[in-house]
């Protein structure tokens, strides 16, 4: 029977010969839209999470009987959510986060390896995947509780409508999901222009509707001082403290900002963010507060008690829609973040379609659209009410802004240059506001903040099992593997010659491939050309095209290629051979014949499993 050759492994520390690293580049975007039109675009794309926030943020912070609805708790309230805005958003993520730029990219995988670059000794390391991987499971947790509590809390609004209308709640959001879940094969192409108009509207009528509210009891602007925050917390500071798991829900999908720098760069969203988004949400809270301050009964699906009664069917529909926009960002997230996991050997491979001819970053993944799907209707039917998801969603967010400051702490540090000092001065704020939030939200575990934390735990599991699985299957090929080096120097004139090309793909640059062994045992003969062929992952994006691809001529007819990719490269090894001309080896792809690997992994009979 052939033995096939294992996929070549991309995870840092594979058996693949050390390449010179890529020298350090500046980001040069290509040509993109103005500034404003990428605006726009960051509207639809980067801030649908947060932007839906105000559907459910104030009001679970009313919920539960953990505060009443009094003058001095809504002033606490609002002044803690004007300065989350500002403090974790504006400058964490805008200005602080948004600075670790990996080759242009963001995200907190894109984090992870750029920390790596300059981890210093195998313990750091260790620490720098540990804490991305750990983010990274808790973003997943985060695409699976977006859709249920954002689409929920919009088909809430139709009880506030009528009574008669709460049967139809679950079914309404059912229907949403799916319908969302089945058109994602066809891709956000067509419709992704829609997008950022949608939401300009969508921040514009929140924000009057609060303004209105406000003008009524312009008094609640009090809460912008800071004071009224901190009088809150010394008052009541355990209390204060409860209330910090709703208040973090006016803060989801900060991450979002980071991981869609790579497409929009950081002028745009902090246009968006600054100019739109940011005065739309305070509006739309400080109008809330406005009017439970004049009546605490209205705290009961109070973002859509704002708008007169003529506007609320309406105020329903524009919020099914923004939450659906909201829903798509976090799925195509958790798109792009597998694709990033598999290119980075912490993931097995999956069938990965492109769902536009012109932007790359629209792919869709059949197997974790499906897997989402059936995780969200679960989470729907368990919880059933938005309030109830609140503390999973509070756990899943900061527990990812948690990994997040850390890392970039590490970067600051290593990539940047900071000095400790520096690096800590501007670090130790950060996390202990994430601390503060994570806690808070701990305390909720048995309400529901088990579930995040366990489909982190899972996905966990599984990226360090196939990380360390591929590791020691690499380790035992290398061990049992043949020397290429003195393999090439045996062949001579009486080894018997094929006519053509065969490309084997080679997981070491330094050992022959099992398949051409197998080969060669089978037919007694190499081919004319053999080109052996490594894929070796780089820490970067991208990997420039003039720099993607090495070739070396090892005698008797054996080349020796390695084709470099970046995580958010797709491979493609017949394009990457055509450009091999340029060193001498040129090749017609389609006339090649292509050999490619697979191991079985299977208990050794000397070593019974332990029980």
């Amino acid at each position: 029977m052939t033995h096939l050759e294992s996929s070549p492994s991309t995870r840092p520390g594979a058996a693949v010969a050390p390449l010179a690293p890529l020298a350090p580049r500046v980001h040069v975007p290509a040509r993109h839209p103005g500034t404003a039109a990428l605006g726009l675009a960051a509207l639809g794309v980067v801030f649908g999470d947060i932007g839906t926030s105000p559907l459910y943020a104030f009001q679970v912070a009313f919920t539960g009987g953990a505060l009443r609805v009094t003058e001095g708790n809504v002033l606490g309230i609002l002044s803690l959510f004007a300065w989350s805005l500002i403090l974790v958003v504006t400058l964490k993520y805008v200005l602080y986060v948004m600075r670790a730029s990996n080759d242009g990219e963001g995200g907190i995988m894109a984090l992870m390896a750029l920390a790596l670059r300059g981890a210093r000794g195998g313990r750091e390391r260790r620490a720098i995947v540990l804490l991305g991987l750990a983010g990274v499971a808790l973003f997943y947790g985060d695409s699976v509780i977006t859709p249920a509590i954002s689409v929920l809390s919009a088909m809430e609004g139709m009880g506030v409508v009528t009574s008669s209308f709460d049967p139809l709640i679950l079914p309404c959001t059912v229907a949403v999901l799916t319908a969302l879940f089945l058109v994602q094969r066809v891709g956000t192409a067509r419709v992704g222009a829609a997008f950022g108009p949608v939401m300009v509207v969508w921040f514009l009528v929140i924000g009057g509707l609060g303004a209105l509210a406000i003008a009524e009891r312009p008094g609640v602007l009090r809460a912008l001082s800071p004071t009224y925050g901190a009088a809150f917390v010394a008052d009541r500071p355990w209390t204060a403290f409860v209330a910090l798991g709703a208040v973090v829900l006016c803060i989801t999908g900060t991450e979002a900002l980071y991981a869609d720098m790579g497409h929009l760069g950081w002028r745009p969203i902090a246009l968006a963010w600054l100019a739109l988004v940011l005065p739309g949400l305070a509006l739309s809270y400080f109008g809330q507060g406005a009017l439970v301050l004049g009546d605490p009964a209205a705290i009961d699906g109070v973002f859509f008690r704002v708008a007169p009664d003529a506007l609320t069917i309406p105020l329903v529909v524009l919020s099914a829609v923004a939450t659906v926009i909201a829903s798509q960002a976090v799925i195509s997230g958790a798109y792009s973040l597998t694709r990033q996991a598999i290119r980075l050997g912490y993931l097995p491979r999956m069938s990965i379609r492109h769902t536009s001819a012109h932007i790359e970053g629209q792919i869709y993944v059949p197997a974790v659209n499906w897997l989402l799907y059936a995780l969200v209707l679960v989470v729907v039917l368990a919880f059933r009410q938005s309030a109830s998801l609140g503390a999973a969603y509070g756990i899943a967010v900061t527990g990812t802004m948690l990994a997040t400051t850390a890392i970039a702490y590490l970067a600051s540090r290593h990539v940047w240059g900071w000095s400790r000092a520096r690096a800590l001065a501007v670090t130790i704020p950060f996390l202990l506001i994430d601390v503060a939030f994570f806690g808070a939200n701990a305390l909720k575990l048995h309400e529901g903040g088990w579930m995040p934390l366990l489909f982190g735990a899972a996905l966990f599991v599984v990226m360090t099992t196939w990380a360390s699985g591929r590791a020691a299957v690499a380790d035992d090929v290398r061990r049992r593997g043949r020397e290429l080096a003195p393999f090439v120097a045996g062949l001579g004139d009486a080894t018997g010659r094929l006519p053509g090309t065969a490309v084997f793909l080679a997981a070491s640059t330094d050992l022959v491939p099992r398949a051409l062994l197998a080969n060669l045992a089978h037919n007694g003969a190499l081919h004319e050309r053999t080109l052996l062929v490594t894929l070796a992952g780089a820490d970067v994006p991208r990997v420039p095209q003039d720099e993607r691809v090495d070739v070396e001529a090892l005698g008797h007819g054996v080349w020796r290629v390695v084709i470099r990719t970046g995580f958010l490269d797709d491979t493609d090894v017949p394009a990457a051979l055509l450009r091999a001309a340029a060193s001498g080896l040129v090749v017609d792809p389609l006339e090649a014949s292509y050999f490619l690997g697979r191991d079985a992994v299977l208990p050794h009979a000397a070593r019974p499993l332990a029980r």
